[in-house]
């Protein structure tokens, strides 16, 4: 019988938007099963209007947290408290830590070193360090459905002439290849993921890249704004992408130089 991840999925209510729930609880159902779901902040307060109006809809329990003192955020202690009381008390294999707050980075830092899987989700705005702790971060904008009805720019519109196009549409808010380029630890993630899995033709499968660099690092092409990890390949214009058999393959261009 395959055993089934359980997650605990833990909500900042201060610092999170309610609507993209949906967004979250899809994703993380990829990974697992969501056993909790707590969302924490002061419930007394109209700020957590849109959350307290869909609690019930998605069963997340709501856990008070009272502002006991003025510019401190007692809500990220709560969760904190919360989440190393999981951890010994309850027997799962992961955390879904919804927030855009750095507090959080030394929580995740610990449950990782538990041989959990962190999933984090957050705005933009994060600061680094939280992001980078985690297995998994993905920003909510690039989670963000477009409205129906929405009419985007026709430069935003225009298909991407890639397999992403058979694999997904991309995001409108993609990267271009130069702001990628002009990403020293995305290229250097990219080109050593390669280089681990390449033959000796420096042709890499692309699920072999996929999964060494999730061994190492927080990432998801998706936060470039590209549905597919090949969408990505080819736009940043650093490697060849070549179909191979059911699958895609890689390489860096500077290998087929040598």
């Amino acid at each position: 019988m395959t055993h089934e991840h359980r997650i605990a999925m833990l909500i900042d209510a201060d610092n999170s938007p309610a609507d993209m729930i949906d967004e979250v609880l899809d994703e993380l159902a990829k990974e697992g099963v969501i056993n909790i779901r707590r969302a924490y902040g002061n419930w007394k307060s109209s700020h957590l209007n849109a959350w307290a109006a869909l609690l019930h809809d998605y069963a997340i329990q709501p856990i008070q947290q009272f502002d006991y003192t003025k510019g401190k955020n007692a809500t990220d202690a709560a969760m904190i408290i919360d989440a190393m009381d999981l951890l010994y008390m309850k027997q799962l294999d992961g955390f879904g830590i919804v927030s855009s707050d750095s507090d959080f980075t030394p929580l995740v830092m610990r449950l990782r070193a538990n041989g959990l899987k962190i999933y984090g989700f957050g705005e933009q705005k994060t600061p680094k360090p939280f992001v980078n702790a985690c297995n998994k971060f993905l920003y909510l904008e690039s989670l963000r459905r477009p409205e129906e009805g929405a009419v985007l720019d026709p430069a935003e519109a225009a298909p991407l002439k890639s397999a992403e196009q058979k694999n997904g549409a991309p995001s409108p808010t993609r990267a271009s290849a130069a702001t990628l380029r002009g990403d020293t630890r995305l290229v250097n993630l990219l080109r050593k993921a390669v280089e681990a899995a390449a033959d000796d033709e420096g042709w890499a499968g692309l699920g072999a890249v996929g999964q060494h660099i999730s061994k190492q690092a927080s990432f998801d092409s998706r936060n470039y704004g590209y549905a597919k990890l090949s969408g990505l390949f080819q736009a940043i214009g650093l490697f060849d992408v070549r179909t191979h058999g059911k699958g895609l393959q890689v390489r860096d261009k500077r290998a087929a130089r040598e």
